[in-house]
């Protein structure tokens, strides 16, 4: 039987803080903010990795930053 490899589309929040390099509490205030984009499913709060990809690219262009 042979296993079919589907590509993640969602992240959980943990899970995208940990590609961001970022605490949990950071991403969670992107999220709130708007800055990231995300998903309820229900409970449970979910990341496209497009969003990631998108929020990267918005900083690397010069986009907001809250330092």
């Amino acid at each position: 039987m042979e296993t079919i490899k589907v590509p993640i589309m969602l992240l959980t929040v943990t899970q995208a803080a940990q590609r961001l390099n970022i605490s949990r509490s950071l991403l969670y205030d992107l999220v709130l903010s708007g800055q990231i984009v995300s998903i309820k499913i229900q409970k449970a709060r979910r990341i496209p990795i497009s969003a990631l990809e998108a929020f990267i690219n918005k900083q690397l262009q010069g986009g907001k930053n809250d330092e």
